[in-house]
């Protein structure tokens, strides 16, 4: 196996529909979209880059549009799930390939999801991070996350307010996103009976609910900074924009109500996570909502920032699942 290394790495600007994506590139081979989630960047993959790269795979993490180098469209609406979708299919197109495998955590695992749900002909397999597939259908989005919580606040319905979140984050953005990675961490989570980061007290903010003691064993001083170095230069508004386009992505998906996605998948799950322990039944209907399925996995012990909390175990997951796909 040949060895890799961060020294090995490109970083690239292409062309899109959101003006530009920014991409690092490791290794060469067949190609391997990694798509991150929020409150990222390309900087999340940073493990599975070199691992995968050794495999003998073109390993390419962007920023997706909203983040880091990539373009910050000003419209809300320019953050809807297709328009993400058409950014990965420009990435592919821009490498000068056809077709990919498309990889995916937290949000990023919705628009592989969805990548590969619209355009089967240029993702021909999909690997899911912590947030299982679920196809579009029921009620509004919105009207669902409004019914959450009684008379707390779910954080969906909180981001959905243009700068509310903001206002809370960008004054202190280092501080913020460490209490938010520790919030989901499996090792620095708060524990039974403490009030759930997930929600927001009448009046109150999220970070009131992050836990206050170390930083996870995953995020050191230097990881932190380079996440807190992109957020204030860029702010956060770009990455917040992708949950106030819940209801139009219900709308604009709605001809693939029910729809499985039926290529080969992958999925790995933190078995402390919200998002696998909330969405449970999504992850015992894969036998008809992910019939290519090849393998599941739950890591024990481990929280939502999987890639990062686990990193050898998920790169050797990836490896494993990738070899078993038809050539």
């Amino acid at each position: 196996m040949p060895k890799s290394s961060a020294a090995d790495r490109t970083h690239r600007l292409v062309s899109s529909p959101a003006g530009r994506i920014h991409l690092v590139e490791q290794g060469t081979g067949p190609l391997v979209l990694l798509v991150h989630g929020f409150p990222e960047s390309w900087y999340s993959w940073r493990h599975q880059l070199t691992a995968l790269a050794a495999a003998g795979h073109r390993a390419v993490a962007l920023d997706v549009r909203g983040y880091g180098r990539s373009s910050r469209p000003d419209g809300v609406a320019e953050y809807r799930m297709l328009d993400l979708v058409e950014d990965c299919v420009a990435v592919v197109h821009a490498l000068g390939e056809r077709t990919a495998t498309v990889v995916g955590h937290d949000w990023g695992s919705t628009v592989a999801a969805t990548s590969a749900l619209v355009r089967p002909d240029v993702f021909r397999a999909v690997g899911l991070l912590s947030v299982p597939y679920t196809p579009r259908g029921g009620p509004r989005p919105s009207d669902v996350f409004a019914g959450m919580g009684g008379p707390e606040e779910f954080y969906v319905s909180y981001f959905q307010r243009p700068g509310r979140a903001e206002a809370e984050i960008e004054p202190d953005v280092r501080g913020w996103l460490a209490g938010f990675y520790a919030a989901l961490s499996g090792d620095t989570m708060p524990g039974p009976g403490a009030p759930d980061p997930h929600f927001v007290s009448p009046g109150g903010t999220l970070r009131e609910r992050f836990p206050a003691g170390p930083l996870p064993h995953w995020l050191d001083a230097s990881t932190l900074d380079v996440y807190a170095e992109e957020f204030e230069r860029t702010g956060t508004r770009g990455a917040l924009n992708r949950y106030r386009n819940m209801d139009r992505d219900w709308e604009d998906l709605a001809a693939h109500d029910g729809s499985p996605v039926t290529q080969p998948s992958l999925f790995i799950g933190g078995a402390l996570d919200a998002s696998t322990t909330w969405l449970a039944d999504a992850i015992a209907a894969f036998p008809t909502t992910l019939p290519g399925l090849v393998s599941s996995h739950i890591l024990e012990g481990c929280g939502h920032w999987i890639q990062q909390e686990r990193p050898e175990d998920v790169s050797r997951i990836l490896i494993d699942w990738l070899a078993a796909l038809p050539a």
